[in-house]
């Protein structure tokens, strides 16, 4: 199976409505049908991804940043694991942005989302990131409308210093509906392997859902560019969802064309047998 990610792509100065956009889209496939296939497609992607990660660490001239947002239950976690967990660890780099601590709030709000950008050579995936204080700060009236606006330009700026500097930057929300968040909270009440992910603040955040929504969708008309696009991947049927993602880091991966570098001797001069 192959997913059309052009449809989930918000172009630069596109008007976005989440409202619009069906969380549970499969654009056609069925999971009676298509989830054997797509658990085959996955295993495939996961595969590729790992050679052009290895010739993106042998280059070392490029790094890869993946930004995952959503909603609570949105997937996160369980993304990550399946498209990044097969790769080899010691080139990706996962990093999770909670509440700023002490010393991150004596720093400009960026300066902790820049420690954590990928080196040339590596992947580095972002669990929440530098929209954050755009997305709870907004809907929590935690900074003023003036600061919001120079963010978002702000948040453009750094993002294309990453790419001028060699960092393809691709932005993935993971589009669940109210309904759905509220079958995975239940869900994780019913299974006492899950009590530690249920969060009673969760639910204060839920009553503001369509404020989140709004929020996002500003976000997404403000930040998404041709060097850093958004995707609202739809994220109620994990299958296909997690093939989405992955199709997605392997087509970027692909259009870097990473290559193996020149040896800096000649392979021709030694033999295997001529080692001792």
């Amino acid at each position: 199976m192959t997913i059309d990610l052009e449809p989930f792509r918000i172009r630069p100065g596109e008007a976005v409505s989440l409202a619009g956009r069906n969380p549970a889209d499969t654009q056609g496939y069925t999971e009676a049908e298509h989830e054997a296939a797509a658990k085959a497609q996955l295993d495939v992607l996961v595969e590729r991804i790992d050679s052009l990660q290895e010739r993106l660490y042998a280059e070392g001239k490029k790094g890869l940043l993946v930004v995952l947002q959503a909603m609570d239950a949105g997937g996160k976690d369980s993304t990550i694991r399946k498209v990044f967990g097969g790769l080899n660890p010691q080139g990706v780099v996962v990093s999770s942005f909670k509440a700023p601590s002490k010393i991150e709030l004596a720093h400009d709000y960026l300066w902790r989302i820049h420690q954590c950008a990928p080196g040339k050579g590596y992947i580095g995936v972002f669990n929440r990131s530098h929209y954050e204080d755009v997305l709870i700060v907004r809907v929590h009236g935690w900074a003023s409308p003036e600061t919001l606006e120079r963010r978002y330009d702000h948040i453009s700026a750094f993002e294309k210093l990453l790419t001028d500097e060699g960092t393809q930057i691709v932005k993935v929300m993971l589009h669940i509906s109210k309904a759905y968040q509220l079958e995975r909270f239940r869900r994780r009440l019913k299974r006492s392997d899950k009590h530690w992910k249920f969060n009673p603040d969760d639910l204060k955040e839920r009553e503001l859902w369509d404020d989140y929504m709004r929020a996002f969708e500003i976000a997404m008309e403000r930040c998404s560019t041709e060097a850093a696009p958004w995707y609202v991947i739809p994220a109620e049927e994990r299958w296909f969802r997690d093939v989405a993602i992955a199709q997605l880091v392997h087509d970027t991966l692909e259009a870097m064309d990473p290559q193996y570098p020149e040896p800096g001797f000649d392979p021709a001069e030694y033999s295997a047998e001529s080692l001792k």
